[in-house]
């Protein structure tokens, strides 16, 4: 049966006190934090987590090496609960890449990890999963929030997606329409990107005076490498080769557990040179000879990709309004010259879960008192003394290593001004300016193919479905972007999703939606804003075991 915008759909409905858009480390921080002042008060809250993985922790993807700051503030005793959280950050190395050559050069102080851990994120989100279920939390894996429910000008809840619609549009036997979601707060915590999050900007003209969020693309492997080779601990982040001095880029490789080490590479999305191909930097990368030698006789066990926020202090957008806020990734706490944000988004989801249980039991609607919390928290503190360090790279790799020392050691991260971002979808060069990039042909033992990297992601989605990638306009792909930037979605997109075919002698842009493994880069990077994510079926996109 054909589906009808205008057929009235029967949906169940639950209501609960608080429900929580995403099980990362901010979501999954809120809900345990509210748990834990519902039964110190002797309250019992309904507390609800969506998350549109397959489990928590499928779509998590993150370096990561772990500041614990938030974690002790939350759970103290994490350690005599198991936290899987036990290799102690060792060495750190910060070294710069020429072609064939490297160079080892002083480790910045925000880069300096004593005290930090080598952790998988998707694990230790599985983890807090536990202790906020065993503290009562509702937690639905598998059910993405596809629509936010908005009564007179206030959030109230958020809509699942629908399970059983074909690609025609038609509902199939298997047809289930998605819940109402009902709750006093709705907290957001989709991450960076998040389709909602996107809409509520809008809605309630949340980036009004705010500073456009900017990104980058983190591309990462797992290896397990010859024990000679491995040395839990180590850690090795690099600049320079193989991106051009005009171009935000950097490698890291942490030496994990199980002879495991986390290699990856983040490129920001501003870059100018529609040709430039992120993953194949990345598999460009591992072949020079300092990194290489890490790899060499290990094996690749797992691949994926993530867009994360580059903007910073200046890019968080107004955090709350009527009936919910934003939290994690989703706002954009990340510290850039740290290379984490874990440990704020977490802080954020505890500060929010403060603000909301004080509402809730003050019978007294005060969720902006979220924001003071922010900006007298050590988030705060901590953002805004390196604000100006990421903009700084716009004019180039070397200049904004000279600023960033400037504005380490001298100003102190006090300097009386403020950089500003520009768009990352504007970044790009017409294809008569820009230079094409040869790239070497990968040898199936340190680099590899496109198709075989993203069969490691475990991406899946259910084949008969709308695809969750839309097009505003579909001839735009072909008349200008390809026209003009010759198709850089073909290269921007870390999973082959898209790709320009010839069909009856003409061009057409073909959209490979089941190899998205949710990183978000076509909907950042399009130069015309023409695709538009929204989620596809629940459980869909890449189930990570441990990144």
């Amino acid at each position: 049966m054909p589906a009808n915008e205008n057929e009235q759909v029967v949906r169940e409905r639950m209501d609960f006190d608080v429900v929580i858009v995403g099980a990362g480390p901010s979501g999954l921080s809120a809900a345990i934090k509210l748990a834990q002042l519902s039964q110190a008060n002797n309250q019992n809250l309904s507390i609800c987590v969506v998350e549109k993985g397959s489990e928590v922790g499928a779509h998590i993807l993150s370096g990561n090496v772990f500041e614990t700051h938030a974690l002790n503030e939350l759970i103290p005793d994490w350690k005599e609960k198991g936290a899987p959280i036990s290799v102690a950050a060792g060495s750190d190395n910060f070294v710069f890449l020429t072609t064939k050559k490297h160079f080892r050069l002083p480790t910045p102080p925000q880069m300096n990890n004593h005290g930090n851990y080598i952790i998988s994120l998707g694990n230790l989100c599985r983890w807090l999963a536990e202790q906020a279920t065993q503290l009562g939390v509702q937690i639905f894996p598998g059910f993405p929030a596809a629509e936010t429910i908005i009564e007179n000008n206030r959030v109230c809840g958020i809509i699942t997606g629908d399970f059983g619609i074909g690609k025609n549009g038609e509902k199939k036997e298997s047809y289930q329409p998605g819940m109402e979601l009902r709750a006093k707060y709705t907290l957001f915590g989709e991450g960076v990107r998040g389709h909602l999050t996107k809409r509520l900007e809008k809605t309630f003209n949340l980036r009004e005076g705010k500073n456009q969020q900017t990104y980058g693309i983190g591309i990462k492997e797992i290896w397990k490498i010859k024990p000679e080779n491995h040395k839990p601990g180590k850690i090795i982040h690099t600049i320079g080769w193989p991106m051009d001095s005009q171009t935000y880029g950097g490698s890291f490789l942490y030496h994990a557990e199980d002879e495991q080490v986390f290699i990856g590479y983040v490129i920001g999305l501003d870059y100018k040179n529609p040709y430039l191909n992120p993953f194949k930097e990345f598999q460009r990368y591992k072949t020079h000879p300092f990194i290489k030698k890490y790899l060499e006789g290990g094996t690749r066990i797992s691949y994926g990709a993530r867009a994360i926020n580059e903007g910073g202090f200046q890019s968080i957008p107004k955090l709350t309004f009527p009936g919910g806020a934003l939290i994690g990734c989703a706002a954009g706490f990340l510290n850039v010259p740290k290379i984490k944000g874990s440990h704020t988004a977490m802080k954020s989801g505890m500060l929010a879960a403060e603000t909301i249980f004080e509402s809730l039991t003050n019978s007294k609607d005060n969720i902006g008192a979220y924001e003071e919390k922010i900006k007298n928290s050590w988030i705060y503190t901590e953002l805004y003394k390196v604000r100006n360090i990421r903009p700084s790279f716009r004019y180039g790799t070397f200049i904004g290593l000279i600023y960033s020392a400037l504005d380490t050691y001298i100003f102190r991260g006090r300097a009386p001004w403020t950089f500003n971002h520009h768009a990352d979808n504007k970044a790009l060069s017409k294809k008569e300016s820009a230079k094409p990039i040869e790239y070497p042909l990968p040898d199936g033992k340190i680099s590899f193919d496109l198709l075989s990297s993203v069969y490691l992601s475990g991406t899946h989605h259910e084949e008969d479905q709308p695809a969750h990638l839309k097009l505003i306009d579909p001839t735009i792909p072909v008349n200008y972007n390809l026209k003009f930037y010759d198709g850089p979605e073909q290269r921007f997109c870390p999973a082959g999703v898209y790709e320009f075919i010839e069909e009856s002698g003409q061009k057409k842009l073909q959209i490979n939606a089941q190899n998205c493994v949710h990183c978000k880069t076509c909907d950042i990077k399009d130069t015309t804003q023409n695709i538009n994510w929204v989620t596809p079926e629940g459980g869909g996109g890449p189930n990570y075991p441990n990144m």
